[in-house]
């Protein structure tokens, strides 16, 4: 009997088990992480609904959270995806311009949660799809550009200014205030999210989309009319669409590009479509 070739077969049979076992458990390790991860993911939408309850627990006007705060909910906001609210490829292709008119595309609006408190809903936007530029009185605003190419312009008020001193002004010019551009500019997913506050930060801003869209948006707190904070729509004009002495001396010319006239739009109407919710459930 060859002792040798006996040994060294068990030795075989016995490493070639032990590589058996060894590549099971990985296979297992891995399916378990992919699990874990997959549940973490459907987690995402309700740790969001968590976290602005949290910080949005005081619910009123011109409250801004602290610096801590507002960075915990960027943060959040920066780590979704699409997917986290179960959108698919095909869903970014929405709705187009209806044919033979000239009219921006209808948006839909997608609610989430909406309480007294705050909000959070999903923009989904066509090709050119536009949301006019309006502003958030009282607010905190974040948003995230989960999906597309957009343009968006923002403005904060110029404060303090003196615009109305030149009596020449027509009547129609009167009802302009100056602002100042905040953010003129495109962005695309996967981009970092953006926070305005009630007096900074671009409170008024306006998007048109350049691909489909899908934009998140969390209001702290949202549009009341009972509590008086309406949508206010705006029409802007070029800074140099007003000649005024007592004003344009004031920029130099590579700054006009920095301002604009604001005028309230008293008939604008922004229609959306209403879109249903197929995400996560949260759990209130």
């Amino acid at each position: 009997m060859n002792i040798g070739k006996i040994l060294l077969s068990k030795r075989s049979v016995s490493g070639h088990n032990s590589s058996n076992i060894s590549k099971k458990r990985k296979k297992k390790k891995k399916k378990m992480e992919l699990e874990k991860r997959k549940s973490s993911r459907e987690d995402m939408v309700q740790k969001l609904y968590d976290t602005c309850k949290q910080i949005f627990a005081n619910g009123k006007a011109g409250y801004v959270p602290p610096p801590h705060d507002i960075q915990r909910l960027k943060s959040l906001l920066d780590s979704l995806e699409p997917k986290d609210f179960k959108f698919t490829a095909p869903s970014l292709e929405f709705s187009s311009t209806n044919p033979g008119t000239v009219e921006a595309p209808l948006v839909t609006y997608i609610k989430i949660h909406e309480c007294n408190k705050f909000s959070i809903g999903i923009f989904c936007l066509p090709p050119s799809g536009v949301i006019p530029l309006h502003n958030h009185p009282g607010m905190t605003v974040f948003c995230k550009l989960l999906a597309g190419t957009m343009h968006t312009t923002s403005y904060d008020w110029v404060q303090n200014h003196n615009h109305q001193a030149n009596h020449d002004r027509g009547q129609h010019e009167s009802r302009m205030r100056l602002a100042k551009v905040h953010v003129d500019d495109d962005f695309s997913a996967p981009c970092k999210s953006s926070v305005l506050f009630p007096e900074s930060g671009g409170n008024m801003h306006c998007f048109k989309a350049i691909t489909p869209c899908i934009l998140l948006d969390v209001l702290g707190p949202p549009y009341s009319e009972a509590e008086g904070r309406h949508c206010t729509y705006y029409q802007h004009y070029s800074y140099d669409h007003i000649s005024l002495s007592d004003v344009n001396k004031e920029m130099k010319e590579d700054e006009e590009r920095s301002y604009a006239w604001l005028e309230e739009r008293k008939d604008e109407q922004f229609v959306v479509l209403g879109g249903t919710y197929d995400g996560p459930t949260i759990k209130l």
